[in-house]
């Protein structure tokens, strides 16, 4: 067999086979393929595309390059949630404990941020002590134990995601559907849950900007699961305002200790309330979405799930005085009110752009070695559909450094008006199954 062959045939448009598909990743963790035949093979993809059962295989493939754990001496379901990334995406920090506190067992790898979106390990990490590097052993002993454990990627599972990932970056191959999927779904799949939730954006906050890109990645990420006998369904989330009501890292935690606390924003509660119902149906956890939602409820109000987030940072090393009193987390020097130039309805709040200034003020990352601060960022006070008056508070900007003209302009334009009354919509589009 030979990688030549392999590229002339996908660039013709023919189906690969499995074992061309493996014999090329099998190439690509060895490096006995070079990359600049894996990068033609990778544009060839992005243009013809893949079935559903070449990107079976591809995951599969992706899956089969380096480790994978196994749960199975563990009772219980153990269940996993992934989302694509957007502005003020704090929901695993309360679905985990939530979900975790009504049955299930959530086994988590996080990423960082990178741009305008928050990485989940960046908030984690504005908690004094806390650890994201356990070895496998002690991360399995957290799952049987606790029943929640959120860490960084190992570098033994899916090594071939890693080169593939680089490769795409730098030959404009990002954005290929069966590429994206099974970069996703392999290291969901290598981690060993059972069932796995897929948070798929929408919107100018987020990887996939229309509601039909969004679900095609979101049927063909379903497909895979399924095909490797892992219970996948899909949300379809608006990411075109904020998730919440903070972006900025400690601010994020603060929005999610609240939540867990039943002192949430009333939309961003209502979100975590439907993604965790769906996650304790797939798990069999209850018989009815009814009782789910009422145990999902019960466990906020009881103080269940902030309990649980409390055993999981105090088993990861981290300051639980800090999730107690949110006041202790890091704090910025500055806090400024800014106040609406105009009244009116909030008709856009642009989530690109606000991200994008939350990075500017330290709080993101737009090179991978850049350095987080935890402290910064913005906190919303008003929401898509908002009235408000001239004068009125729109947002409050926490800030190590003088805010420039420049910056407050670009801040003012993130926000838009109208004269007429603009309706809210739900965050949730569609569940797909």
């Amino acid at each position: 067999m030979k990688i030549l062959d392999i590229i002339e045939k996908k660039k013709r448009g023919k189906i690969l086979s499995e074992d061309e598909i493996d014999f090329w990743i099998k190439g690509v963790t060895d490096e006995s393929i070079p990359d600049y035949q894996t990068s033609a093979l990778l544009m060839a993809i992005l243009l013809m595309g893949m079935n559903e059962e070449e990107t079976t295989n591809l995951c599969k493939s992706m899956i089969n390059s380096g480790d994978t754990m196994d749960f199975s001496d563990i009772d219980g379901i153990i269940a996993d949630k992934h989302s694509t990334g957007g502005v003020g995406d704090k929901t695993s920090l309360v679905l985990g404990p939530l979900v975790s506190s009504c049955g299930l067992k959530i086994a988590k790898m996080s990423g960082r941020g990178l741009g305008h979106t928050g990485g989940t390990l960046d908030k984690l990490e504005s908690i004094s002590g806390f650890n994201i590097f356990l070895s496998e052993e002690d991360f399995k002993r957290q799952v049987r134990e606790i029943g929640l454990a959120i860490i960084g990627q190992t570098g033994e599972l899916v090594p071939a995601d890693k080169k593939l990932y680089a490769l795409r970056d730098v030959t404009a191959t990002v954005d290929s559907i069966p590429l994206i999927s099974a970069s996703i779904m392999s290291k969901k799949l290598a981690l060993g849950s059972q069932t796995i939730l897929l948070d798929v954006k929408y919107g100018e906050g987020a990887f996939m900007h229309t509601v039909e890109d969004a679900k095609k990645l979101a049927r063909t990420m379903i497909s895979i699961g399924n095909n490797l006998g892992r219970n996948t369904v899909a949300m379809i989330s608006d990411m075109n305002s904020p998730l919440g009501r903070t972006i900025g890292n400690a601010l994020e935690l603060t929005e999610a200790i609240e939540a867990l606390r039943g002192e949430g924003q009333k939309e961003f509660t209502e979100f975590i309330i439907d993604a965790g119902e769906i996650m304790l149906m797939q798990g069999g956890a209850y018989n009815s979405k009814e009782e789910a939602r009422k145990a999902l409820r019960e466990n906020i109000k009881n103080g269940a799930a902030f309990e649980k987030l409390l055993e999981m940072v105090k088993a990861q090393g981290g300051d639980v005085e800090e999730i107690k009193d949110p006041s202790k987390l890091p704090k910025a020097k500055y806090v400024s009110e800014i106040k609406a130039k105009e009244g009116g309805y909030i008709s856009k709040i642009h989530s690109q752009k606000l991200g994008r200034l939350s990075m500017l003020l330290g709080g993101g990352r737009e090179k991978k070695d850049d350095k987080i601060n935890y402290a910064v960022g913005l906190v919303m006070d008003v929401m898509k559909g908002d009235k408000v008056e001239k004068g009125d508070l729109l947002c409050t900007v926490h800030h190590d450094k003088e805010l420039s003209d420049e910056w407050l302009e670009s801040l003012y334009k993130s926000f838009e008006f109208s004269k007429d009354y603009v309706e809210k919509e739900n965050i949730i589009e569609e569940v797909l199954k």
